[in-house]
């Protein structure tokens, strides 16, 4: 990109108008001059991984571009470079996805952009929904740009095999990545601008807001068109770290859930669209599809999972279908999400400081069943301090999302490090996929045995094999029942499965039960406190204190997990309180149980979640009028 660009800002997005509009000129010179602190900032994507290598598709001639496979790919590559921006890494992924039944964060204790949106009051100026968005349109726009140029491009028919399939494959790419970003701008903001084209000289882009059934109905047609032209993620050169055939097959799906489901209107109505059947028979069969062509086990190592991630392994026909591949010197799991570590100045060793910014909440942790594997891998009651040493959480009450830690990097980045953790963060697994699939035919046929072998499948991975016949068997048995119990049993389900990875707020927004699980948690904590104060009720055999200390090995061990104890254990235990630090003397229960869901149930309309934002200032007093803020009580 020149450096003298001028930048035009347009009624949908920030981007460099003149600079794109280049594409479709003729532009000899291959190699353009980048602007200094964008060469820095692909440096540090690029210190890894060259499949990340996004070289400006505005610095090309669009028809040189898609003529080959190679600077094709590069084209593509420009997509992916808006999961390495704040708008995504620290903010989309994880940051902006409080509060549900099993995350929290207090945003009632600052004004701060992501306060805001954790409280459910952010204004038009905050700063992280523009990222946000800017990162989602430019996504989009790159997207355009790679289907356009490659769908006109000769090399998608060539008559050799390998680059006419790697160029369907890249198509597959483009089509998948712009359905994720607009799946993404419509539960933040709802109807939004649905741009198609790519920016050339001509086209309006000062566009009004476009239904949001529309959209999503679009771009899961444009994801069944591609789909069978695409590579299996052991087919492509950069497997699951690069959108492939698998992630595209469950992202149909999950959108199609989406489309299927609950969403907000500007009146504040909570509604469920009309042809949700279509949708949810697009669900089921596409999961399906994955299911019959490209099953595999799910990895027998809950914990392994995780690991890998933190690990640098990547594997393919496995429980990842496709992870955002972070370089080292990139990325922020590990630094915003995951059990906490104290780095700085003052520490004894070289992993640096990383933080847990969504805490989980007790009710979440006493859901799982004590035996449940799951539970000790996603709920953390400890954290690394500065000497190296594992120890109890500050707080008894922020459990950590124990799934990630630079703690567990094999090498530390330093003593000073924070950002950049370099760990990869996983876009959906395959348990994602057979939970749909269950979730698509119970919502068409009921309970039927092929949903309850794909509920029963993923049981089977968190219990040892000696408890199958009690927490599988009967357990799936019981819960098929009815429609209604299966229906209850997949929304637990997917709350113990996928605790810490940050996809439950959409779940319950497409449930339409958002509102109703965060009155119902914010119910379980007071009467947890209230067992632990008075000694008696339906949780007074939860731990009111529970007792820790490090072992042999140095590593942190609680006595009591899961039940208060009558007898207090030896001095080399450490009593910290727990259930009873909820309780506050003068208010009953502690600040945070009254005030971080509140919003979520008695907002501006009780009842109702208003989960959408307004669209950014910055869009709005750039779009010739065509977009506002009207609805949604804002104002």
């Amino acid at each position: 990109m020149k450096s003298n660009s001028k930048i035009m800002y347009t009624s949908v997005f920030l981007f460099f108008i003149n600079d794109s509009i280049r594409v479709f000129k003729q532009i000899k010179n291959k190699q353009m001059k980048y602007n200094v602190l964008i060469i820095t900032f692909i440096l540090s994507l690029l210190s890894c991984q060259d499949f990340l290598e996004p070289d400006s598709i505005s610095t090309f001639d669009s028809n040189y571009v898609f003529s080959n496979v190679d600077d094709a790919r590069r084209g593509v590559n420009a997509i992916y470079v808006q999961f390495g921006v704040d708008g995504f890494r620290s903010r989309l992924s994880n940051n902006m996805t409080g509060n549900t039944d099993i995350e929290h964060q207090s945003g009632w204790t600052s004004s701060g952009d992501r306060y805001q949106i954790w409280d459910l009051n952010a204004l038009s100026t905050n700063g992280d929904l523009r990222q946000f968005w800017n990162a989602a349109y430019t996504a989009i726009r790159d997207a355009n740009v790679a289907i356009e140029g490659i769908e006109a491009s000769a090399a998608l028919q060539s008559n050799d095999v390998r680059t006419k399939n790697l160029m369907n494959n890249m198509l597959g790419e483009a089509y998948t990545l712009r359905a994720y970003w607009y799946s993404m701008l419509v539960y933040y903001f709802g109807d939004v601008p649905n741009v198609r084209e790519a920016p050339k000289a001509g086209v309006d882009f000062y566009l009004p807001r476009e239904d949001r059934n529309v959209i999503l109905s679009q771009v899961i047609d444009d994801m069944k068109a591609i789909e069978e032209k695409m590579l299996w993620a052991d087919e492509s050169p950069y497997g699951t770290e690069q959108v492939n055939r698998e992630f595209t097959l469950g992202l149909i799906s999950r959108i199609a859930l989406q489309r299927a489901g609950y969403y907000l209107k500007p009146d504040m109505s909570l509604v469920k669209p009309g042809d949700a059947a279509t949708y949810y028979q697009i669900a089921k069969d596409y999961t399906a599809k994955l299911i019959d062509l490209k099953d595999r086990e799910l990895p027998k190592d809950f914990r392994q999972v995780f690991l890998n991630q933190c690990k640098f392994i990547t594997t393919v026909n496995s429980e990842v279908l496709f992870e955002v591949p972070f370089a080292i010197g990139n990325g922020d799991v590990g630094w915003n999400i995951g059990i906490t570590v104290m780095g700085g100045a003052t520490a004894t060793h070289p992993f640096g400081s990383g933080n847990n910014y969504m805490a989980i909440p007790p009710t979440y942790y006493f859901s799982f069943d004590t035996t449940d594997i799951r539970r000790d891998v996603t709920c953390a009651f400890y954290e690394v301090n500065t000497n190296f040493e594992e120890q109890f959480i500050t707080n008894p009450t922020n459990i950590s999302q124990g799934k990630w830690s630079r703690y567990f990097l094999d090498n530390g980045p330093g003593q000073n490090s924070a950002k950049g953790t370099g760990i990869n963060w996983p876009m959906m697994r395959y348990a994602d996929v057979l939970l749909m699939y269950a979730e698509a035919e119970n919502e068409l046929n009921g309970p039927t045995q092929s949903a309850k072998d794909a509920l029963a499948r993923v049981r089977r991975r968190a219990f040892s094999d000696s408890n199958w016949a009690n927490k599988v068997d009967i357990y799936v048995n019981n819960v098929g029942a009815s429609k209604e119990s299966f229906f209850n049993a997949i929304v637990n389900e997917r709350a113990w499965e996928f605790g810490g990875e940050m996809i439950r707020k959409y779940e319950l927004i497409r449930w339409g039960i958002y509102s109703e699980k965060m009155a119902e948690t914010v119910a379980t904590l007071k009467e947890m406190v209230d067992a632990a104060v008075s000694g008696s009720g339906k949780y007074s055999e939860l731990p009111d204190y529970m007792y820790w200390k490090r072992n042999e090995a140095g590593k942190f061990v609680i006595y009591n997990p899961n039940r208060k104890v009558t007898t207090e254990p030896d001095i080399e235990w450490t009593k910290v309180p727990f259930i009873i630090s909820m309780a506050d003397p003068a208010k009953t229960y502690d600040d945070w149980i009254v005030k971080d869901w509140k919003n979520y149930y008695e907002g501006p309309k009780a009842g109702v979640v208003r989960y959408i934002f307004p669209i950014p200032d910055e869009a709005i007093s750039s779009s010739k009028g065509k977009l506002d803020n009207i609805g949604y009580l804002f104002n």
